[in-house]
């Protein structure tokens, strides 16, 4: 069997790519982002990396500075290195600005972020467009700081730079587009950060060694928030006239439960496509309005963008006990779970390819016995058989897509496909 097919080959490599990841300090902009692009583009060599300058308009937005941050650390007044960077990435509010100084603990205590309701974890705090600074630990680290003077270092740089994300467009036999996007501007979290672009570069794996693609695929690595609306303020255009169907992919590798968030008009084929393999694939799963949203899809299917985007994910955002904080570490996600969210995404794209529309080549019902289409004894089983071949048959008008049908008989879509497959050997149907 190819590794790619072979579920445990695939969810090992995933689960050591994150390995290989996660140390890595990311933000929105800066060397991380790049570290972790260069790694991407190992997976996938034709990975283009762009590089867009700071202060560059982006509809109502400007690409901020470029944040870098080589270390940080505060000392107790007993000379103990009681917070340190090195430690953990997560101890320092993202896009701090430099700092070197000596304080008393009241001064510093402005400058700390920590959660009473979870004392064991460190939080992950951002402040990307307002210069501050900040460190952050755990609430029962910040209970034991004693009163005295604390030396305070942030060793970061903000300064005109760059904007970095990935881009990899893969050519269908139509100008028809999938949007596969995903964001690579967190640090060291596995399940809200690493998984989503993980499960992407396998999937642009997969893509990339299909001989035969119906759509071109647009894969997006992407700082999430401004990253999608930089790519979309160049590449808007395009993307309105040819994107079909989108999915922003996030959170999806621990063992829990499945989910998405609806688009915004909800209802559109990438809507339809999550909804019905979800249906048939797992035994429950959770959607979520898009009054819930939490990720790019705000930007995506933002009125007058109105790109047909869900996001999927494993839980929700704020569903799963460990977002956004230090328990986000690798223990959260595993192999099963990686190669589980890339198995549900890889089904929904081959559903989307699928999603033919036949038409009959017969003037009312064709004679199935003539063509040893028809059992010669009945059972329960032959008979739900051959009604959705019949089914297939009287719904295939040209205009009707397998997705349809599928929805309509109460049938996995595969099925219908397999039953195409049949009809066209047949000549009975036609496909263009």
């Amino acid at each position: 069997m190819p590794e790619q097919d072979d579920p445990q080959n695939i969810g090992q490599s995933m689960f050591g790519l994150a390995e290989e990841l996660f140390p890595i300090c990311r933000s929105i902009t800066g060397d991380g982002v790049r570290q972790t692009l260069s790694i991407i583009q190992r997976e996938l060599p034709n990975l283009t990396i762009h590089e867009v300058p700071s202060g560059t308009k982006c509809f109502d937005w400007v690409v901020p500075p470029e944040w870098n941050i080589r270390d940080a650390y505060i000392i107790d007044p007993s000379g103990d290195k009681v917070v340190d960077f090195n430690k953990s990435n997560l101890h320092v509010v993202s896009y701090s600005t430099p700092v070197d100084e000596s304080m008393s603990l009241d001064e510093l205590q402005e400058h700390l972020y920590s959660i009473p309701d979870d004392p064991d974890a460190i939080p992950y705090i951002t402040s990307y467009y307002e210069e501050k600074w900040g460190f952050c630990l755990t609430h029962n680290q910040r209970e034991n700081l004693k009163p005295g003077t604390y030396k305070v270092v942030i060793d970061s740089t903000l300064k005109l730079g760059h904007l970095t994300y990935g881009e990899l467009i893969l050519p269908g036999s139509t100008a028809e587009e999938v949007l596969i996007s995903t964001y690579v501007c967190h640090p060291s979290m596995a399940n809200n950060e690493l998984s989503g672009p993980i499960v992407t570069s396998f999937l642009g794996k997969w893509l990339s060694e299909l001989s035969d693609r119906r759509y071109t695929y647009r894969i997006i690595f992407i700082p999430e928030t401004i990253g999608s609306i930089c790519y979309l303020s160049k590449n808007i255009e395009q993307m309105k006239k040819n994107v079909v169907a989108g999915f922003n992919v996030s959170c999806i590798g621990d063992d829990r439960g499945y989910s998405y968030i609806a688009s915004r008009k909800d209802g559109t084929l990438a809507d339809r496509i999550v909804n019905h393999v979800l249906e048939f694939k797992v035994d429950r799963f959770t959607k979520y309005s898009f009054l819930e949203r939490g990720s790019d899809e705000r930007q995506y299917c933002a009125p007058g963008v109105d790109l047909p985007v869900v996001t999927v994910m494993r839980g929700g955002f704020n569903d799963f006990p460990e977002y956004h904080t230090s328990r986000d570490d690798l223990t959260v996600i595993s192999p099963e779970g990686l190669f589980g969210g890339y198995e549900l995404l890889r089904t929904c794209i081959e559903c989307l390819e699928m999603n033919l529309k036949p038409v009959t080549k017969i003037l009312c019902e064709p004679q199935l016995s003539k063509r040893d289409l028809y059992p010669q004894l009945s059972t329960k089983e032959y008979n739900v058989n051959v009604r959705n071949l019949m089914n297939v048959i009287a719904y295939s008008d040209g205009q009707t897509g397998l997705l349809e049908m599928a929805e309509r008989f109460g049938s996995p879509m595969w099925e219908m496909y397999d039953i195409l497959a049949i009809l066209l050997q047949a000549e009975i149907v036609s496909v263009e």
